[in-house]
């Protein structure tokens, strides 16, 4: 397949994201050049040009930056910079996958999925959903395979993008046929400025609709609903959707904050022609996802709940909120506000157990609130004390961090699959 035959691509960054888009560049028929900062990761790259953007000869049609490297704020990678200098687009490889699948005369249509929180859990339902319904999908982009890995569908298929705020800084010409916008809540403002940035940047998920998409928006939250006015002048059908008081009896999707994600994974499948049998059904039998409310272990009657991908207080909170009474762990790299915004869910709390960086920060805001709790330090000394605590009380032992991993694991994946082999451990 030649559909970028005679265009000329540097990749930067070369991880989870940039190796795929290469190697897929390359057989569409691209010319392609490739760097990163990391000597190993350059070694890894057989059979390409290894240079930085900046050193290759002639035209270059785009860069391909990788989701993680800062093309504006906090700061600029040089290469980056000098990319924007010379009016060389930076493109994320979801912009890529778009034009390979029109440039090929595929029909598939694309549906977006960003949020604050609930992105990944309303992408694999939709999936789901379609899987169920038999409607031919891949599904991509920030969760699962690189976008530009994905494969290319027929007419009638579609494609299932998880789009954070970082991939839809870098979109030109990507038009969602369905898009959602769950909610809205204080991050990445390093990379964004403010909350305005970052509420800009989530918006380009709905660029370029017309009169013939569907624009879904959540409205529990007080950013999300100004967002929903705006969308209210543009063309695309909106729809409103909300998880306040509701719940969806399905096992894998507990609390109201995934009701909102089953109303949001919904509402995108009705506007891609899924009836109402094969949407219920797919709530019904959706398994979960890792890392999210997901129950991993139960010994002498205490649940452990393993919800690391709760990087700040918003998600934690959804995960809280489902519980009446539990023990909780939590803390690593706090967000702006810290547990603030938890204050009002700090009486179900029976005792915390708080790890990494800022627990002694999340320690002392609770005792001011009367809160019983103790500094761990890790996860390996705060489990089995959170399991002898919840054994005497409510039951449950909750990890939900309220904060990112970064200073004791490499990702929330790691921390969680660290939790639940301890849970497993604590439980045999």
């Amino acid at each position: 397949m030649s559909v970028f035959s005679g265009q000329r691509f540097a990749v930067l960054g070369l991880g989870r994201a940039g190796l795929p888009a290469a190697l897929r560049l390359r057989e569409f028929g691209a010319e392609v050049f490739v760097w990163d900062d990391n000597e190993a990761s350059r070694a890894a790259a057989e059979g390409f040009a290894v240079c930085k953007p900046s050193e290759v000869t002639g035209h270059l049609d785009a860069v391909v930056l990788s989701p993680g490297i800062p093309h504006i704020l906090p700061k600029p990678h040089p290469e980056a910079a000098w990319a924007l200098a010379r009016g060389v687009p930076v493109l994320t490889d979801a912009e890529l996958l778009y034009r390979a699948v029109r440039g090929l005369d595929s029909k598939a249509r694309f549906a977006g999925i960003t949020g604050t929180n609930g992105k990944s859990t309303t992408t694999a339902l939709l999936a789901h959903i379609l899987n169920v319904a038999g409607v031919p999908n891949a599904a991509g982009a920030n969760l699962g395979p690189a976008a530009l890995s994905l494969p290319i569908l027929p007419d009638d298929g579609v494609y299932v993008l998880e789009m954070s705020s970082y991939m839809l800084e870098r979109i030109v010409t990507l038009r969602f046929d369905a898009a959602v916008m769950l909610n809205l809540s204080p991050d990445h403002l390093d990379r964004h400025g403010d909350l305005a940035g970052y509420a800009a940047a989530k918006r380009a998920i709905f660029a370029r609709q017309d009169a013939d998409c569907t624009a879904v928006i959540g409205v529990d939250d007080e950013p999300s609903r100004e967002m929903a006015e705006w969308l209210q002048t543009q063309p695309a059908k909106l729809v409103r959707i909300s998880g306040l008081g509701r719940a969806t009896g399905a096992k894998a999707l507990p609390g109201e904050h995934n009701a909102q994600n089953a109303e949001a994974a919904a509402a995108l499948a009705r506007a891609l022609g899924v009836g109402e049998a094969a949407i219920a059904e797919g709530i019904r039998s959706f398994p979960g996802l890792a890392h999210r409310a997901q129950e991993v272990a139960l010994r002498e009657g205490v649940r452990f709940i393993n919800d690391s991908k709760a990087t700040n207080a918003d998600a934690a909170s959804r995960a809280m909120a489902c519980y009446d009474r539990f023990v909780w762990i939590a803390g690593g790299v706090a967000k702006a506000g810290g547990v603030d915004d938890l204050e009002l869910l700090f009486p179900r709390i029976e005792k915390a157990f708080l790890i990494g960086q800022d627990g002694r920060a999340f320690a002392a805001k609770l005792s001011q609130h009367g809160v019983a709790n103790e500094y761990a330090g890790t996860l390996e000394a705060a489990l089995p004390l959170a399991f002898e605590a919840a054994k005497a009380g409510s039951g449950v032992v909750l990890f939900s961090p309220a904060a990112a991993s970064f200073d004791q694991f490499p990702n929330f994946e790691v921390r969680g699959d660290v939790f639940a082999r301890l849970a497993k451990g604590v439980a045999a």
